[in-house]
């Protein structure tokens, strides 16, 4: 397939892109928000075969991680710089008419900038493993942190008591909840796109959101949409694991609030849905893109 890549100008910095496919008849390209912050666009590549429906794939990494690598300026990690950032590629790449994916932090962004900037030409959004409210989230993973193993539940706790994130006992056990919650083992038969090495944006993530999944203490902890997503008009698909930090909890609050929305639940998977079901989780976006394209 054909794939182009590029940098955009962003803030005096560069933003990464990359476009894998072209649209063909009436179809519409798919815009993906990778999660973190600070992540980068590496585990979309598994969603590279969409764009063999005749559909263009477009990911970016987010200031701040990966080809788009800043550090030493804190005061860049806020919603703003990334809400700012995804204006500023539509334009670029004159993205009229788009479909939106954004998963974890991604579903976020996509959130806060379907109601707050109210977009024209999204033709629907995808909200994969996301958010409503920070406060609801770290809610849900201390509440699965009591599932774990006393040790462990301790190790946790005195971590958030002290603020001593680099405790080895806190460290093995967050690994546990990240094993469980999260994702698997990179493996050598894992995807080559997750194997690559990655420039993780830390200090994005930690200013960004906080020193781990259930302590929002950066720029995003007070993050609050729960009263603002009943405003979303675009046709939302709602898509999380019964094992997911996206709790089944979390994902029906984004289903009974956003009036146009389904809700797919995926039985078994952890926060990497379109990795761990890919084929399933390709079939169910292609399938709700064309019924909206």
């Amino acid at each position: 397939m054909k794939v182009i890549e590029g940098y955009m100008p962003y803030l005096g910095y560069k933003t990464y892109y990359r476009i894998v496919g072209e649209c063909k008849g009436n179809k519409k390209p798919l815009v993906l928000l990778h999660g973190g912050p600070g992540s980068t666009h590496n585990y979309f590549e598994v969603l590279d075969r969409l764009a063999e429906e005749g559909r263009a794939i477009i990911s970016y990494d987010q200031i701040g991680c990966g080809n788009s690598y800043v550090d030493g300026h804190p005061e860049l990690w806020c919603s703003k710089t990334w809400d700012n950032e995804l204006i500023e590629l539509r334009k670029h790449l004159g993205l009229d008419e788009v479909h939106l994916l954004g998963q974890s932090w991604g579903g976020m962004l996509a959130i806060e900038y379907l109601c707050d900037y109210k977009p024209e030409g999204v033709k629907s959004v995808i909200l994969s493993s996301t958010l409503p409210a920070a406060e609801l989230w770290a809610h849900e993973q201390h509440r699965m942190i009591k599932f774990m193993s006393q040790e462990d539940q301790d190790a946790i706790a005195k971590a958030e008591e002290t603020g001593n994130f680099d405790d080895p006992a806190y460290l093995a056990a967050n690994e546990r909840f990240m094993l469980l919650h999260c994702a698997g083992e990179v493996t050598e038969d894992s995807p080559e796109c997750l194997r690559r090495p990655k420039k993780s944006g830390t200090e994005a993530y930690v200013a960004g959101w906080g020193p781990n999944e259930y302590n929002p203490t950066g720029s995003l902890g007070g993050w609050e949409y729960r009263d603002k997503i009943g405003d979303i008009k675009e046709p939302a698909l709602i898509i999380n694991g019964t094992n997911d930090l996206c709790t089944p909890f979390v994902a029906k609050t984004m289903y009974d609030l956003i009036p146009n929305s389904k809700w797919e639940l995926f039985d078994g998977c952890r926060h990497m849905c379109f990795v761990e079901e890919n084929d399933k989780y390709c079939k169910l976006v292609n399938e709700w893109m064309e019924k909206y394209d």
